[in-house]
């Protein structure tokens, strides 16, 4: 079996991850919070 992690925080993913697309590259998280922390790291990272 794969294991796979959340993007933000290395938790474990269930079967139904949540899919954000940040600079370009679609990452899976685990939970909206870590969705909203990817892109506001991306944007600060960016300058935006």
């Amino acid at each position: 079996m794969n294991q796979r992690t959340c993007a933000a925080c290395d938790c474990d993913l269930d079967e139904q991850p949540i899919r954000v697309t940040v600079g370009g590259r679609t990452v899976e998280v685990c939970c909206d919070e870590c969705a909203i922390k990817l892109k506001e790291a991306h944007a600060s990272a960016q300058g935006d």
